[in-house]
């Protein structure tokens, strides 16, 4: 089983998601920060302590991103051994003894790691089934897998408002859709992936409201898709900023404006042979 590739391919080019979508780990910052106004809040980097209670020896964050798992592994669990791995050398120079990786094909020798993460990362992978199995690879017998997406209806909202303000800059009623990152790899669709490489797959649901009283946090979210601009078909900046007037005006009316979220995470055990 291997997923389609996308239509431009730079949902899944290295070299592109290395320099110009992950350079920096400001674009990624943004979209995490609007989580803090979500009820009720999850703590991921916690989760993922949690299920690692138990582990012992080394862990690999395979597509960190900025670090924040990789950091609260280091905190929580100093008797670990973690080992940062990205594609974008340009996102790990802030992050202590990390490493350029592809998920595709890890450094790591087989059976040498107690755990794995990959978390929001594997809707970045053009063989989502080749990476799967490298991640089971490098697991010892009793190793664990943990992995991370979100849902198609994830923050619905979001795609709404995007489409009506790009409706609004285009003169019509909607325009194009914006980019989504997940919908290669959604919550619904990744248990099959998961289970080419593992016996055993538990799902832990993170569902969750985002209410905020102030437009900034969401057009920083929707500002940090700037790399895939080009490919939105709508001008970006001022679709941008035809949103950030929508959501003042839901504000006024309402109070709020509101998402809805539902991500998770994928406890994966076992090695399907």
């Amino acid at each position: 089983m291997t997923t389609r590739p996308t239509p431009d391919g730079s949902l899944t080019d290295r070299g592109f998601l290395a320099t110009r979508a992950y350079g920096t780990g400001q674009h990624l910052a943004a979209r995490q920060s609007l989580y803090q106004w979500q009820t009720p809040r999850h703590d991921l980097p916690g989760i993922v302590v949690s299920e690692l209670t138990g582990i012992r020896g080394a862990v690999a964050d395979v597509g960190c991103g900025n670090g924040k798992f990789a950091a609260r592994l280091r905190e929580d669990r100093p008797d670990l051994t973690v080992l940062p791995m990205d594609v974008s050398p340009g996102i790990l120079g802030t992050i202590s003894g990390g490493v350029v990786a592809d998920v595709g094909q890890l450094p790591i020798a087989d059976r040498a790691l107690g755990a794995v993460l990959a978390m929001h990362m594997l809707y970045h992978v053009e063989d989502q089934t080749q990476a799967v199995r490298e991640l089971r690879r490098v697991l010892d017998p009793d190793g664990i897998a943990v992995v991370s997406t979100n849902s198609r209806t994830d923050k619905r909202e979001l795609e709404d408002l995007w489409r009506r303000a790009a409706g609004d800059v285009l003169g019509m009623k909607e325009g194009p859709a914006r980019v989504q990152l997940s919908a290669r790899f959604t919550l619904e669709d990744a248990p099959p992936v998961l289970g080419t490489a593992f016996e055993r797959v538990r799902t832990i649901p993170l569902p969750g409201v985002i209410a905020v009283t102030d437009s900034e946090p969401v057009v920083a979210h929707l500002a940090s898709y700037e790399a895939w601009a080009g490919q939105m078909g709508v001008p970006f900046q001022e679709t941008v900023e035809r949103a950030r007037e929508r959501v003042d005006e839901a504000i006024r009316a309402e109070g709020a404006f509101r998402i809805t979220c539902l991500g998770g995470v994928f406890v994966c055990r076992g090695a399907r042979l």
